[in-house]
């Protein structure tokens, strides 16, 4: 009978700990859209130059970074958890400091818009991992992956958009990396691992 109730308490605390950590990751994911949807509307609004974007996206590459070393085992720690969200913050902080900055951008300018398209894109395919990780159909390591994923992407445009312009070229490179990850989303939500 003791130890009955002793494993049926283990499990109920192993369940209680996959689900925050699961909640941690989809937190983390949706924070994440958001981000991507702040700098988005910031070119959009010409409120961000290309260049404070791409620096931007360095910024988002470096959190996803940190989201799938936190997620590699499966589990986040609340240290990990605590790490991201100050992360965050920082670069929450960033995107409204260059949003009410004097530096403007041209909305309308073809690089400009080209690095709209690269950010909105990146911004869905967030949001696709967060439906992903809320359905079940996304695991933590799943999502770790993806994350390692996204920080590459992020990190292409941020490379491309340094130097305040980007080219044709240079949009076809992320283009490719974005193909190449939306795959790797689409086979993570139609796999046979679930969330248990």
């Amino acid at each position: 009978m003791v130890r009955t109730q002793l494993l049926t308490a283990c499990a109920v605390l192993a369940l209680t700990i996959g689900s925050a950590s699961a909640q941690a990751v989809s937190t983390d994911q949706q924070r994440d859209t958001n981000q991507q949807d702040r700098i988005d509307q910031g070119l959009k609004s010409g409120q961000l130059s290309t260049g404070e974007a791409a620096k931007l996206e360095q910024g988002q590459a470096h959190i996803d970074r940190m989201e799938s070393n936190a997620d590699k085992n499966g589990s986040v720690s609340p240290a990990e958890q605590a790490r991201i969200q100050a992360a965050q913050n920082r670069q929450s902080a960033a995107i409204h400091r260059d949003k009410t900055n004097a530096v403007t951008g041209n909305p309308n300018s073809v690089s400009s818009q080209r690095m709209q398209a690269d950010v909105a894109r990146d911004a869905n395919q967030d949001q696709r991992t967060e439906n992903g990780i809320k359905s079940g159909q996304v695991t933590n390591r799943e999502a770790g992956s993806i994350d390692r994923g996204q920080a590459h992407l992020d990190h292409s445009e941020a490379v491309a958009g340094a130097n305040g312009h980007v080219s044709a070229a240079e949009q076809a490179r992320t283009q490719r990396i974005a193909n190449r990850q939306s795959a790797h989303i689409y086979r993570a939500k139609h796999n046979a691992r679930t969330r248990g």
